[in-house]
């Protein structure tokens, strides 16, 4: 039988918003982030593997930072492994 992912939303402050990402990163089982604006419309997806180290989320990351200094208030939709 096949697991479910978890999948799990956080309303954050733009300015918060690079603090969780990296904070729900370091958790270490999330499969993908996903950030959404105050209408519901995504912004960014980041995918994410096992393996995944800081040299390969810096351009997500930065993209990231753009989209926290466009928003007030947005959804991050998080999935994570079972």
């Amino acid at each position: 039988m096949k697991k479910e992912n978890k999948k799990d939303t956080f309303e954050v402050k733009g300015e918060d918003l690079i603090r969780k990402i990296k904070e729900l990163i370091n958790e270490g089982n999330i499969r993908q982030i996903s950030i959404l604006n105050k209408d519901g419309k995504v912004l960014i997806v980041i995918p994410l593997t096992i393996g995944v180290v800081g040299a390969v989320l810096a351009p997500a990351l930065a993209a990231v930072g753009a989209v926290a200094a466009l928003v007030t208030e947005c959804t991050i939709k998080v999935e994570r492994k079972e």
